[in-house]
């Protein structure tokens, strides 16, 4: 990533950190901006973030003490990491129509993790997200073991978590980061 590029990405995540206040009471931008110039692998997994369209903000997520979250908070999944299953497994074990990608392999990429159940309801509380769309989270081994995922959305002013195939894929279906820094 050129300086004008990273220059730009902190440029707008200073504009939502500033706009959102509510997110992260107690941090300060300066620490944000310390931490990320300390650690620039993690600079290129918030522009992967912001490029498909997860507009990442810091975020208290009950993380452990002197982590700084931040993490998609796009009012819908986002754009650009939708039409994926749950992992691997799923995707290569679907012989017809299998999709580009899978949320799990993704996030790899990205440097960044899924949110868990918990994760998820918590980001709920500062907003309301998937309200059009829904989103892949981190399931439970024991659920994954016999062939299912767990994703999220938000309906009727409350949050729901449901299961599918870990092979299933939708249009409006996504999946939220988090990334540690």
């Amino acid at each position: 990533m050129d300086q004008a590029a990273y220059d730009q990405l902190l440029a707008t995540l200073k504009k939502r950190f500033e706009k959102n206040m509510h997110r992260h009471p107690g941090v300060e931008w300066r620490e944000v901006e310390e931490r990320l110039s300390a650690r620039p692998e993690k600079v290129r997994s918030l522009y992967e973030m912001e490029r498909t369209g997860g507009e990442p903000d810091v975020v208290d997520l009950g993380a452990n003490a002197g982590d700084i979250v931040l993490c998609d908070c796009a009012p819908q999944s986002p754009a650009g990491r939708r039409s994926l299953c749950y992992d691997r497994a799923a995707r290569e074990g679907r012989k017809k129509h299998p999709p580009e990608g899978s949320a799990m392999e993704m996030a790899e990429a990205m440097g960044i993790e899924l949110l868990t159940e918990e994760q998820y309801r918590k980001l709920q509380t500062f907003g309301e997200f998937d309200t059009k769309t829904s989103s892949w989270v981190k399931t439970p081994e024991d659920v994954r073991a016999l062939g299912g995922a767990l994703f999220c959305d938000r309906r009727y002013g409350r949050v729901f978590v449901y299961h599918n195939g870990a092979d299933s894929y939708y249009g409006s279906r996504g999946f939220r980061g988090l990334l540690k820094v």
